[in-house]
C-alpha cells in the first residue's frame, strides 16, 4: 500500500468534513455559487481538528482539486511554490 494514502487514514477518520456532502469541498468554479461553497467550505475545515494534517497530505499528494485543509488549489499552488527550494 502507498504509504501516503496509508497515512492519510489515521486523520481521515477525524476530519471535520465527513459530516458533509463532499461536493461541498470540489465547487465547479471560483466565482457565483461557487465562491460560496469555497466560503462554506473553508468555514468548515476552520472548526476542524485535523486541518493540518489534510493541508500536508494535500501539498504533499499535490492535490490540484478542492479545498484541502481549509485551501483552495490556488493558495497551494502559492504555497507549493512558496516552499519550493531555491536552484
Amino acid at each position: 500500500m502507498n504509504r501516503l494514502y496509508h497515512d492519510s487514514e489515521d486523520w481521515v477518520r477525524s476530519g471535520a468534513c465527513r459530516q458533509y456532502d463532499p461536493e461541498l469541498f470540489f465547487p465547479v468554479s471560483s466565482t457565483g455559487p461557487g465562491r460560496q461553497s469555497t466560503d462554506l467550505a473553508k468555514a468548515v475545515c476552520r472548526s476542524c481538528p485535523v486541518r493540518q494534517e489534510c493541508l500536508r497530505w494535500a501539498l504533499r499528494a499535490g492535490e490540484a482539486d478542492g479545498v484541502w485543509g481549509g485551501t483552495t488549489p490556488e493558495e497551494r499552488r502559492y504555497m507549493r511554490r512558496e516552499l519550493a527550494p531555491v536552484a
